[in-house]
């Protein structure tokens, strides 16, 4: 299809469910230089999401400065991806108009995003012109350290992360605020006493102190947390049921073993001694799990 420039037949290769064959299409679409750039361009409005990676892929690799409006217009798609391959084709074509929309892209809610943007600068040599942007940038590579030894100037776009999906940031993101030790960090620590990770409420609790967060108003931040704790309902409702379960859905990995040897020895006392003696013996057993799983489930820790 390359020696033959058929460049329709290479952006539909693009779909193909091996990722071989996709990096080779997007490979010979970019050798294939600026002949299939208007092709590429007109792909890039595909609804289909490989289709679309593909060709920034390929517009990346051909340095096509054609595609930079449609690329920055890329980094506000509501696919992740698609912004962070839009950030990354970005900065191998290196037209310095993108430079303002890609320090935007540092203040991004997805981890990715902010560091294929903040790659990105680097290739353009870009430096920040106060220490808010310094800070935007270390959030990008993520270097927690850096952002700390900024200090108040880091607050902002610590507070950004603090939205994001992934739990390990937000934790490294409270304890950074909490290294900074500011009070203008108090109403961010505040509002992670009730993330849904308790390490992150943990990062927060002990935070607090560093940043002169009253450890009164603690008990009242970790209030409105979400409530995770196993149901002792449902633990003991499964465990009469299907013994043994209800221990696994309290995270007991030996309740899988209960469950087994209920089975067996249900099993032989019905083949042994009749359907009345086994569920006869069996369901005082149960009732006994039931109770014990509800209450082991009422006596976990919430926090």
């Amino acid at each position: 299809m390359k020696q033959q420039k058929d460049i329709g037949a290479l952006i539909q290769a693009l779909r193909y469910k091996d990722l071989d064959i996709q990096w080779r299409a997007a490979e010979a679409l970019g050798e294939m230089g600026t002949d299939g750039t208007d092709h590429l361009l007109l792909a890039l409005q595909s609804r289909n999401k490989h289709v679309r990676l593909g060709v920034m892929e390929a517009l990346g690799e051909i340095k096509a400065n054609e595609a930079v409006q449609p690329l920055i217009k890329a980094l506000k798609d509501p696919d992740n991806e698609i912004r962070w391959e839009a950030a990354f084709a970005l900065g191998e074509i290196g037209d310095e108009q993108a430079i303002p929309s890609l320090v935007e892209a540092l203040k991004d809610h997805d981890r990715f995003v902010r560091y294929w943007a903040a790659v990105a600068l680097d290739k353009f040599h870009w430096q920040p012109g106060n220490d808010g942007l310094h800070a935007y940038l270390h959030l990008g590579k993520q270097e927690w350290k850096e952002m700390v030894a900024i200090g108040v100037a880091a607050i902002e776009p610590l507070s950004v992360v603090l939205t994001d999906r992934d739990s390990e940031i937000r934790e490294e993101a409270v304890w950074a605020l909490g290294s900074i030790g500011s009070e203008k960090t108090i109403p961010v620590v505040y509002r992670s006493l009730s993330d849904v990770s308790d390490y992150v409420r943990w990062n927060a609790v002990k935070a607090a102190p560093r940043v002169g967060l009253s450890l009164a108003y603690l008990p009242r931040g970790l209030s409105l947390r979400p409530r995770l704790r196993k149901n002792p309902y449902i633990a003991g409702f499964l465990n009469f049921v299907l013994p043994g379960m209800g221990y696994f859905y309290l995270g007991k990995w030996w309740g899988i073993i209960i469950f087994q040897i209920d089975v067996y020895a249900t099993t032989l006392m019905f083949a042994t001694n009749g359907e009345f003696t086994a569920y006869g013996l069996n369901y005082p057993v149960y009732f006994i799990l039931a109770v014990h799983a509800w209450y082991m489930a009422s006596k976990m820790p919430d926090l």
